[in-house]
């Protein structure tokens, strides 16, 4: 028997069903953001639309045409690119972000993830004595007091100060080396090859995607290929990457290259070429074979790529101008080595060739310097300071490293810009800073770093796609996003689809540029309005919102 009810209690049924409807609308169309009359580049190389997103939480929720909803925030992006926010799939950043978890040269870029430990190089696994060395610089140059041995140590300190972008790290292969073999040119043992086998899963299953190695650094540059084949066979077993920084990036840039395609071969590993370049002018006429090998050898079904940055100086340490045999051990070894008269001929001839083949000490610029009392340097080539001084070259770099105790960075010009642009518009590379997150302020702005710190992804979109055209804002921006991003396995981040992550990044196609130089990096680019990271938005109209939403991303297993 059906149930009578009056007017008045159809009418308050009627009205609270009404009200349930509505609300349910409501709530599927409110977001916490909305991102309206955008450009957008969703990562895949696909053509520009015009669609709104709207963010909820930490996803994107919506694709399409928004004008009928709401949010707690609208960002009017008419005229601007919306795009993911690239993905630096080669840099530097470890410390920094403990010192200031702001990461602004990079997040002003439009970064939002940092891949580090790259050209063998990670702040873990680390010896006892290693760790409590880096904890002593630590405490001195920026006030920390936090210590670890292991990759989970280390992710756990940054997760603890959760930076302003998200954050994965390589394994380093020195560091490796360094942990179970020590820092001097032996080989190892099949024990201790097998134990740094064991290493290297420990890591990976914590969360590392792969092997890195800085194949002209020690001690990593001790490592036969043999070694590196092996350590791969792991990275291949947990579906990760072998990053390289080659051999050799000079005048013998082709054998280093076909030594990374063959431990590629022969371990099943996928590999990432670091900065591909051809250094010094009588190498830049190898480029087109250098394409032309990394190119054939992908078609032939072998997983490679490269990264390259927008310029055409490197930076490393002043070290790299001593032979490898003398940059064995600790800093007081080799520091022993720069005192010792018998040996500093040999040491001397090694330095002076590594000048020539550059093309002179006026190619050569000291960038920073540890000690306050040294910092004049910087900003100078080594001519000018050899002037200055009155010394002779190998004399005055002897005595700035031993006064300095090895930690001086230098730049050098050495590269062409015609093959930059040919590099960088190869289908198999990616872009990569090879720079850290650091600031114009406070201890992260001393010295004078490359400015690849604070300009390279701003510099692709502005002078190479915008000005020069060696590609379009698409290609470009899929360089910087969907690429990487596949590369390394991360899921639900470098493409603009429903469902993924919320990492954005908003730009002005028309005034999009870097504005560091060498004389004066420590500036912030021009053109990067907006980014988002993981539903927050962290930069807004250009300046820092003081948002923390980064996370520690680690390969999935």
């Amino acid at each position: 028997m059906t149930k009578k009810i009056n007017r008045r209690e159809f009418i308050k049924t009627s009205t609270l069903v009404g009200l349930g409807v509505m609300a349910g609308c409501s709530l599927r169309n409110r977001f916490d953001i909305i991102i309206q009359n955008g450009l957008l580049i969703d990562g895949t190389g696909a053509p520009i639309i015009r669609a709104d997103i709207g963010i909820r939480r930490d996803k994107l929720a919506a694709i399409g045409n928004l004008s009928g909803s709401t949010a707690d925030k609208i960002i009017d992006a008419k005229g601007l690119i919306v795009s993911p926010g690239f993905i630096d799939i080669h840099t530097h950043t470890d410390i920094e972000l403990l010192a200031n978890p702001k990461a602004e040269s990079k997040i002003r870029q439009g970064v939002t993830t940092e891949v580090s430990g790259n050209c063998g190089y990670s702040p873990f696994p680390l010896t006892d004595n290693d760790s409590q060395e880096l904890l002593e610089d630590l405490k001195e140059r920026f006030g920390i007091t936090i210590g670890w041995n292991s990759i989970s140590g280390f992710l756990q300190a940054i997760e603890e100060v959760q930076p302003s972008l998200n954050y994965m790290t390589f394994t380093g292969h020195g560091n490796i080396r360094a942990f179970v073999v020590g820092k001097n040119d032996i080989m190892p043992t099949p024990e201790q090859l097998e134990t740094m086998k064991q290493v290297l899963a420990g890591s990976m299953e914590a969360g590392s995607p792969g092997l890195s190695t800085g194949l002209e650094y020690s001690p990593g540059s001790y490592a036969k290929t043999n070694e590196i084949v092996e350590l791969c066979k792991i990275v291949a077993e947990y579906n990760g990457v072998y990053a390289t920084h080659m051999r050799n990036e000079d005048d013998t840039v082709e054998e280093a290259i076909e030594e990374a395609l063959e431990i590629s071969r022969k371990s099943g590993a996928s590999l990432q070429i670091s900065h591909f370049k051809a250094c010094n002018q009588s190498n830049w006429h190898k480029v087109d074979h250098m394409l032309e090998m990394i190119h054939s050898a992908n078609k032939a079904g072998l997983p490679v790529h490269a990264d390259r940055y927008p310029y055409n100086a490197w930076a490393t340490g002043l070290t790299s101008f001593l032979p490898l045999w003398a940059r064995q051990g600790n800093t007081d070894d080799v520091l022993k080595r720069l005192q010792d008269k018998r040996q500093i001929d040999k040491i001397k001839a090694y330095t002076e060739s590594r000048g020539k083949r550059i093309g002179g000490w006026a190619q050569v610029v000291i960038s920073s310097c540890h000690n306050e009392e040294n910092s004049h340097w910087e900003g100078k080539s080594v001519a000018e300071c050899v002037k200055i001084s009155g010394k002779e070259p190998f004399d005055f770099i002897r005595d700035l490293l031993i006064s300095d105790r090895n930690r001086v960075s230098v730049i050098g010009f050495a590269m062409d810009e015609g093959n930059l642009k040919k590099v960088l518009a190869s289908p198999l590379m990616m872009i990569g800073s090879d720079g850290s997150a650091v600031a114009p302020y406070g201890k992260l702005g001393e010295g004078k770093p490359h400015p690849r710190f604070y300009g390279t992804f701003p510099r692709v979109l502005g002078k190479y796609a915008r000005e020069e055209k060696i590609f379009n804002m698409p290609t470009a921006i899929r360089k910087m996003t969907s690429m990487p991003a596949e590369k390394l396995g991360i899921k639900q981040r470098g493409i603009i689809r429903k469902g993924y992550y919320a990492d954005i990044t908003i730009f002005n196609p028309e005034t999009v540029i870097d504005n560091a130089t060498f004389a004066d990096p420590h500036q912030y680019p021009t053109g990067i309005d907006y980014v988002i990271v993981n539903g927050k938005l962290t930069i807004e109209r250009g300046d820092h919102t003081d948002n923390f939403a980064g996370r520690v991303l680690k390969h999935e297993v």
